[in-house]
């Protein structure tokens, strides 16, 4: 499966892109049929000096995409938060598939 991370505005450390690729990758034992993904990491400008970390995660399948969106004070909470929601879109969908 395709992984591509997109960072904006900033450069992620090597340890951060690792995990979230070998996450990503296990996305593949719940549908068998993902074309490519899309994470994007970015920082929240926010008025105060701590800065949310916004990730989203885009993930395409034919006739159909998941996308969730999901904000916290690391990436890494941000990444496992999202990464669980678009788990359960994608099981639900592949059990309607099947009904």
């Amino acid at each position: 499966m395709n992984v591509n991370i997109q960072t904006v505005n900033f450069n992620a450390d090597r340890k951060l892109l690792d995990v979230i690729d070998r996450k990503m990758e296990k996305l593949g034992t719940f549908h068998d049929r993902i074309i490519g993904s899309v994470v994007y990491l970015k920082l929240d400008n926010v008025v105060h000096n701590i800065k949310d970390k916004i990730v989203e995660i885009r993930v395409q399948v034919p006739r159909h995409s998941f996308f969730v969106k999901t904000t916290s004070k690391s990436f890494e909470e941000s990444f496992e938060s999202a990464f669980d929601s678009l788990v359960n879109q994608v099981k639900r969908r592949k059990e309607k598939m099947i009904a």
